[in-house]
Protein backbone atom coordinates (compact mmCIF):
# COMPACT_ATOMS: atom_id res chain seq x y z
CA UNK A 1 0.00 0.00 0.00
CA UNK A 2 1.22 3.44 -0.82
CA UNK A 3 2.06 6.57 1.49
CA UNK A 4 -0.04 9.04 0.81
CA UNK A 5 0.97 12.26 1.45
CA UNK A 6 -1.04 15.42 1.28
CA UNK A 7 0.44 18.89 0.32
CA UNK A 8 -3.04 21.34 0.98
CA UNK A 9 -3.20 24.95 1.02
CA UNK A 10 -5.29 27.97 -0.40
CA UNK A 11 -4.82 28.30 -4.04
CA UNK A 12 -1.37 30.13 -5.32
CA UNK A 13 0.20 28.92 -2.04
CA UNK A 14 2.94 27.29 -3.85
CA UNK A 15 1.54 23.55 -3.38
CA UNK A 16 1.96 22.11 -7.03
CA UNK A 17 5.91 23.64 -7.37
CA UNK A 18 6.33 21.93 -4.05
CA UNK A 19 4.78 19.01 -5.48
CA UNK A 20 6.68 18.45 -8.41
CA UNK A 21 10.23 19.13 -6.61
CA UNK A 22 9.07 16.60 -3.86
CA UNK A 23 8.50 13.92 -6.36
CA UNK A 24 11.65 14.67 -8.34
CA UNK A 25 13.65 14.33 -5.13
CA UNK A 26 12.18 11.33 -3.90
CA UNK A 27 12.19 9.56 -7.63
CA UNK A 28 15.80 10.86 -9.20
CA UNK A 29 17.71 11.57 -6.14
CA UNK A 30 16.60 8.59 -3.09
CA UNK A 31 14.86 6.56 -6.25
CA UNK A 32 11.58 5.79 -5.00
CA UNK A 33 8.83 5.55 -7.25
CA UNK A 34 6.64 8.22 -6.78
CA UNK A 35 2.47 8.92 -8.15
CA UNK A 36 1.24 12.53 -8.11
CA UNK A 37 -1.90 13.95 -8.16
CA UNK A 38 -2.53 17.74 -9.20
CA UNK A 39 -6.51 18.82 -8.44
CA UNK A 40 -6.22 20.81 -11.42
CA UNK A 41 -5.36 17.69 -14.18
CA UNK A 42 -7.78 15.40 -12.08
CA UNK A 43 -10.86 17.59 -12.11
CA UNK A 44 -9.94 18.26 -15.92
CA UNK A 45 -9.55 14.60 -16.79
CA UNK A 46 -13.08 14.02 -15.08
CA UNK A 47 -13.98 17.27 -16.86
CA UNK A 48 -15.48 18.41 -13.07
CA UNK A 49 -15.37 22.06 -12.22
CA UNK A 50 -17.70 21.62 -9.29
CA UNK A 51 -16.76 23.97 -6.41
CA UNK A 52 -19.81 24.04 -4.35
CA UNK A 53 -19.32 22.23 -0.86
CA UNK A 54 -20.42 18.88 -2.61
CA UNK A 55 -18.08 18.89 -5.74
CA UNK A 56 -15.25 19.80 -2.95
CA UNK A 57 -16.37 16.16 -1.43
CA UNK A 58 -16.39 14.48 -4.38
CA UNK A 59 -13.22 15.61 -5.63
CA UNK A 60 -11.69 15.05 -1.91
CA UNK A 61 -12.78 10.90 -2.56
CA UNK A 62 -11.90 11.10 -6.11
CA UNK A 63 -8.50 11.81 -4.94
CA UNK A 64 -8.29 9.23 -1.88
CA UNK A 65 -9.56 6.54 -4.50
CA UNK A 66 -6.58 7.08 -6.90
CA UNK A 67 -4.43 7.20 -4.14
CA UNK A 68 -6.10 4.23 -2.86
CA UNK A 69 -5.29 2.59 -6.40
CA UNK A 70 -1.80 3.39 -6.95
CA UNK A 71 1.15 0.85 -6.62
CA UNK A 72 3.59 3.27 -5.78
CA UNK A 73 5.93 3.60 -2.83
CA UNK A 74 4.52 7.11 -2.29
CA UNK A 75 1.20 9.23 -3.72
CA UNK A 76 1.99 13.11 -3.82
CA UNK A 77 -1.96 14.62 -3.95
CA UNK A 78 -1.82 18.08 -3.63
CA UNK A 79 -5.26 20.19 -3.60
CA UNK A 80 -6.90 22.67 -1.03
CA UNK A 81 -8.52 20.67 0.58
CA UNK A 82 -10.42 23.50 2.81
CA UNK A 83 -12.09 21.71 5.49
CA UNK A 84 -11.73 19.22 8.10
CA UNK A 85 -13.67 17.08 6.57
CA UNK A 86 -12.35 16.62 2.89
CA UNK A 87 -9.06 15.76 5.12
CA UNK A 88 -10.72 12.79 7.09
CA UNK A 89 -12.02 11.39 3.49
CA UNK A 90 -8.30 12.01 2.19
CA UNK A 91 -7.04 9.81 5.09
CA UNK A 92 -3.54 10.98 4.25
CA UNK A 93 -0.68 9.01 5.80
CA UNK A 94 1.37 12.99 6.16
CA UNK A 95 0.11 16.22 5.89
CA UNK A 96 1.88 19.03 4.60
CA UNK A 97 0.37 22.05 5.08
CA UNK A 98 1.67 25.34 2.52
CA UNK A 99 0.72 28.36 4.61
CA UNK A 100 2.62 30.85 2.65
CA UNK A 101 -0.05 33.23 1.93
CA UNK A 102 -3.26 34.67 3.89
CA UNK A 103 -5.38 34.97 1.48
CA UNK A 104 -5.99 33.44 -2.27
CA UNK A 105 -7.22 34.43 -5.12
CA UNK A 106 -10.41 32.96 -4.93
CA UNK A 107 -12.55 34.48 -2.04
CA UNK A 108 -15.08 31.84 -1.80
CA UNK A 109 -12.52 29.80 -0.56
CA UNK A 110 -10.68 31.77 1.48
CA UNK A 111 -14.04 32.09 3.30
CA UNK A 112 -14.30 28.68 3.80
CA UNK A 113 -10.51 27.75 4.71
CA UNK A 114 -9.96 25.80 7.98
CA UNK A 115 -6.38 25.74 8.89
CA UNK A 116 -5.98 22.11 9.66
CA UNK A 117 -5.18 21.41 13.50
CA UNK A 118 -3.39 18.53 12.83
CA UNK A 119 0.03 18.78 10.15
CA UNK A 120 3.53 17.13 9.62
CA UNK A 121 5.14 20.13 8.27
CA UNK A 122 3.78 24.04 8.16
CA UNK A 123 5.61 25.47 5.10
CA UNK A 124 5.57 29.19 5.72
CA UNK A 125 7.77 30.06 3.30
CA UNK A 126 8.48 29.26 -0.76
CA UNK A 127 11.42 27.88 -0.64
CA UNK A 128 11.69 24.29 -1.92
CA UNK A 129 15.54 24.22 -1.82
CA UNK A 130 15.93 24.37 1.98
CA UNK A 131 12.38 22.44 2.89
CA UNK A 132 11.99 19.44 -0.02
CA UNK A 133 15.15 17.43 1.01
CA UNK A 134 14.23 18.22 4.21
CA UNK A 135 10.82 16.66 3.90
CA UNK A 136 12.12 14.02 1.85
CA UNK A 137 14.58 12.97 4.43
CA UNK A 138 12.08 12.79 7.15
CA UNK A 139 9.66 10.77 4.82
CA UNK A 140 11.78 8.26 4.29
CA UNK A 141 12.74 7.74 8.18
CA UNK A 142 9.51 7.90 9.14
CA UNK A 143 7.51 4.57 9.05
CA UNK A 144 3.52 4.59 8.44
CA UNK A 145 1.29 6.73 11.23
CA UNK A 146 -0.20 3.30 13.27
CA UNK A 147 -3.95 2.58 12.51
CA UNK A 148 -6.17 1.62 15.46
CA UNK A 149 -6.85 -2.07 15.79
CA UNK A 150 -10.03 -3.02 17.26
CA UNK A 151 -8.59 -7.12 17.12
CA UNK A 152 -5.80 -5.80 19.43
CA UNK A 153 -5.22 -5.68 22.84
CA UNK A 154 -6.26 -1.91 24.50
CA UNK A 155 -6.08 -0.36 27.54
CA UNK A 156 -9.08 1.71 28.61
CA UNK A 157 -9.02 5.50 30.11
CA UNK A 158 -12.09 6.67 31.61
CA UNK A 159 -13.01 9.95 32.19
CA UNK A 160 -14.71 13.19 32.37
CA UNK A 161 -11.50 15.15 31.16
CA UNK A 162 -12.88 19.05 32.27
CA UNK A 163 -10.20 19.61 30.88
CA UNK A 164 -7.79 17.53 29.80
CA UNK A 165 -4.34 18.01 31.48
CA UNK A 166 -0.88 17.02 31.80
CA UNK A 167 -1.59 14.03 34.19
CA UNK A 168 -4.24 12.83 31.89
CA UNK A 169 -1.32 12.95 29.67
CA UNK A 170 0.91 11.13 31.75
CA UNK A 171 -1.79 8.86 32.36
CA UNK A 172 -2.19 8.09 28.47
CA UNK A 173 1.55 7.55 27.99
CA UNK A 174 1.65 5.35 31.16
CA UNK A 175 -1.25 3.06 29.49
CA UNK A 176 -0.18 3.71 26.09
CA UNK A 177 3.52 1.95 27.05
CA UNK A 178 1.21 -1.58 27.99
CA UNK A 179 -0.13 -2.16 24.57
CA UNK A 180 0.72 0.24 21.65
CA UNK A 181 -2.68 1.68 21.89
CA UNK A 182 -5.55 3.48 24.18
CA UNK A 183 -9.27 3.91 23.83
CA UNK A 184 -9.99 7.00 25.54
CA UNK A 185 -13.76 6.59 26.93
CA UNK A 186 -15.74 10.35 27.65
CA UNK A 187 -18.19 10.38 30.24
CA UNK A 188 -21.21 12.24 28.26
CA UNK A 189 -22.11 14.55 31.58
CA UNK A 190 -21.81 17.34 30.71
CA UNK A 191 -23.68 20.17 32.86
CA UNK A 192 -23.96 17.14 35.27
CA UNK A 193 -23.50 18.55 38.78
CA UNK A 194 -22.60 22.13 37.80
CA UNK A 195 -18.82 20.82 37.18
CA UNK A 196 -18.39 20.01 33.47
CA UNK A 197 -18.18 23.23 31.94
CA UNK A 198 -16.86 21.99 28.92
CA UNK A 199 -18.84 20.44 25.88
CA UNK A 200 -18.32 16.66 24.48
CA UNK A 201 -16.70 18.75 21.34
CA UNK A 202 -14.93 20.70 23.20
CA UNK A 203 -13.26 17.88 24.94
CA UNK A 204 -12.09 16.14 22.09
CA UNK A 205 -10.70 18.78 20.69
CA UNK A 206 -8.22 19.13 23.79
CA UNK A 207 -7.39 15.81 23.69
CA UNK A 208 -6.50 16.02 19.68
CA UNK A 209 -4.62 18.97 20.57
CA UNK A 210 -2.43 17.47 23.08
CA UNK A 211 -1.89 13.98 21.39
CA UNK A 212 -1.80 14.98 17.54
CA UNK A 213 0.66 14.18 15.42
CA UNK A 214 2.58 12.39 17.86
CA UNK A 215 -0.17 9.41 18.58
CA UNK A 216 -1.82 9.89 15.89
CA UNK A 217 -3.56 6.50 15.16
CA UNK A 218 -2.67 5.02 18.69
CA UNK A 219 -5.40 6.20 19.93
CA UNK A 220 -9.46 5.58 19.93
CA UNK A 221 -12.04 8.51 21.51
CA UNK A 222 -15.30 7.08 21.96
CA UNK A 223 -18.40 8.97 23.82
CA UNK A 224 -19.61 6.85 26.53
CA UNK A 225 -22.89 6.92 29.13
CA UNK A 226 -22.25 8.70 32.29
CA UNK A 227 -20.71 5.45 34.08
CA UNK A 228 -20.01 5.93 37.72
CA UNK A 229 -19.41 1.85 38.93
CA UNK A 230 -17.61 -0.66 36.88
CA UNK A 231 -18.99 -4.02 37.55
CA UNK A 232 -17.43 -7.17 37.12
CA UNK A 233 -18.06 -11.24 38.22
CA UNK A 234 -15.72 -13.59 37.78
CA UNK A 235 -12.42 -13.31 35.90
CA UNK A 236 -13.28 -11.52 32.60
CA UNK A 237 -9.84 -11.05 30.87
CA UNK A 238 -8.84 -8.14 31.65
CA UNK A 239 -7.92 -5.84 34.92
CA UNK A 240 -8.59 -3.08 36.51
CA UNK A 241 -5.78 -0.91 37.75
CA UNK A 242 -5.16 2.23 39.61
CA UNK A 243 -1.40 3.86 38.36
CA UNK A 244 0.72 6.31 40.77
CA UNK A 245 2.74 9.32 39.70
CA UNK A 246 5.10 11.54 41.81
CA UNK A 247 3.85 14.32 43.92
CA UNK A 248 3.83 16.59 40.86
CA UNK A 249 1.20 14.64 38.89
CA UNK A 250 -0.70 13.93 41.17
CA UNK A 251 -1.05 17.29 42.41
CA UNK A 252 -2.72 18.52 39.21
CA UNK A 253 -6.73 19.22 40.01
CA UNK A 254 -8.99 20.00 37.17
CA UNK A 255 -10.86 21.43 39.90
CA UNK A 256 -8.40 23.91 40.36
CA UNK A 257 -7.72 24.60 36.86
CA UNK A 258 -11.36 25.13 36.20
CA UNK A 259 -11.18 27.65 39.00
CA UNK A 260 -8.33 29.27 37.19
CA UNK A 261 -10.27 29.76 34.41
CA UNK A 262 -13.19 31.49 35.89
CA UNK A 263 -15.33 28.33 35.00
CA UNK A 264 -16.30 27.65 38.64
Amino acid sequence: MSIKILIMGLPGSGKTFFSEALKIELESIIGVHVDWFNADRIRKSYNDWDFSHDGRLRQAIRMGDLSAASQADYVICDFVCPLPEMRNLYKADYIIWMDTIDRGRFEDTNKMFVPPDVYDFRITEKNTAVWVPFVAEYLLKKKRRPVFDYQKETVQLLGRYQPWHAGHRALFERALAKTGQVCIMIRDCQGWNGTNPFTTEQVIENIKRDLDPKYQGQYEILIVPNIVNITYGRDVGYKIEQETFDEVIHAISATKIRKDMGLE
